[in-house]
């Protein structure tokens, strides 16, 4: 009879493989080599494939969120590198590969040097922004670090040349694959920045890791990080990503990109001079406008204050006081020759000839007293009698008094 101890449940005993496969560290972060078959990706996103080689195989899983790891399409029969975790997935009790990244095969090796390079440099801080040179808006001359021959070259040259056929472009022609590709480009770079161009793309056209492996050399990298010219990298194609990616002053997914970050449009260049002429004579229109209005108000300003104007002011003034002069004289005259008409009615009215000529008659003595009354006279008195058209002397010879009624 068997006797038994300790009896546990599938899930605990699944549960403590899957513990054991947590603490151990080397399943936590490694690199798997061999041929991809029964590749399937999910709906969701996921991929699900086998990892086999002569002598066995492997469950593998790449979840939707690690696919930024992956940068072509998985295939049946392809050789690739899986790196990433294994693990023991409890409810069926098997364990897989859990992928984080997976390159083709010849590229692992190569793609782990390059991370931990990347690392290397960034706690350097040869990323960190501060240290990256701005990109000129207009220059004069370009300088390329390149190969002379393949469609990078001509790329740049071509779209360079129709943005600003003014642009001086200077190649070095660089060798940018193999083994003395790294010292090549650093030649390059050194080069160019003692010729003091105004910026600089340094780059290739596409190809695998290993073709691109030189600009992923720690040498190139310093080279760049040291270049006093602004350097532009533009390695392979937009998915291929360098480390001078990182340490250069600016990233161009293609040599073609490139060639339209360094060199400004001229034509864009000529549209924004013609705006700005457009404003200058709008501007200057307004300006010239204003100031004539403002001479005009300084030339009254100026009239009016002149001599001449304030003579003729004056001038003006005292005619006017003449004209009002002039009315008031004028109607103080009338008014005056009025009152003297009613004067010398009046005075007519008891004037002594007014009454000789009514046929009266003045009567005087020798002394000029006028004779009222019979009792002014005696006879033998000589007198005057004064009418309306002469004088008649007399002398009283009878005197009679006649009563009074």
């Amino acid at each position: 009879m068997i006797k038994i101890r300790n009896v546990y449940t599938v899930g605990q005993l699944n549960s403590y493989i899957k513990n054991m496969f947590t603490q151990d560290y080397l399943l936590q972060g490694l690199f798997v080599k061999g041929e991809v078959s029964n590749c399937k990706y999910h709906s969701s996103g996921h991929i699900y494939f086998t990892l086999k080689d002569s002598k066995g195989t492997i469950s593998c899983v790449m979840f939707a969120g690690n696919r930024t790891g992956l940068s072509f399409r998985l295939a049946e029969g392809q050789q690739v590198v899986v790196g990433g975790t294994v693990d023991v997935f409890e409810r069926d009790g098997k364990y897989q590969l859990y992928a984080k990244q997976i390159v083709l095969d010849g590229a692992g090796l190569l793609y782990e040097k390059y991370e931990q390079l990347k690392r290397e440099l960034a706690e350097l801080g040869m990323f960190a922004q501060e240290y990256k040179q701005p990109i000129p808006r207009f220059i004069k001359t370009l300088g390329v670090v390149t190969a002379d021959t393949g469609a990078a070259v001509r790329d740049i040259i071509q779209i360079a040349t129709r943005r600003n056929p003014y642009v001086q472009i200077i190649l070095y022609p660089a060798i940018v694959q193999g083994e003395a590709a790294a010292e090549s480009i650093v030649r390059g770079i050194r080069a160019l920045e003692a010729m003091k161009v105004d910026v600089m793309i340094v780059g290739r056209g596409g190809g695998s890791i290993e073709d691109l492996w030189a600009f992923n050399e720690r040498t190139v990298a310093q080279a760049v990080f040291d270049c006093r010219v602004p350097i532009i990298s533009a390695v392979g194609h937009e998915t291929d990503t360098t480390i001078i990616d990182y340490v250069s002053d600016l990233r161009a997914p293609t040599p073609s990109a490139a060639a339209e970050l360094a060199v400004t449009d001229i034509r864009e260049l000529d549209n924004m001079l013609v705006e700005y002429e457009r404003d200058f004579q709008k501007q200057l229109q307004r300006l010239l406008r204003s100031k004539r209005e403002m001479c005009r108000y300084y030339e009254t300003q100026l009239k009016y204050l002149s001599p001449e104007s304030r003579i003729r002011e004056r001038k003006m003034h005292s005619m006017q006081l003449e004209e009002r002069l002039w009315e008031k004289m004028q109607t103080l005259l009338r008014k005056k020759r009025h009152e003297l008409a009613l004067y010398i009615e009046k005075m007519k009215g008891l004037s002594p000839l007014e009454k000789l000529n009514s046929g009266f008659s003045y009567v005087e003595d020798k002394s000029g007293t006028n004779i009222r009354s019979v009792s002014q006279v005696c006879l033998g008195q000589e007198l005057s009698i004064r009418v309306r058209d002469g004088v008649i002397c007399t002398e009283v010879k009878e005197i009679g008094k006649e009563e009074t009624i």
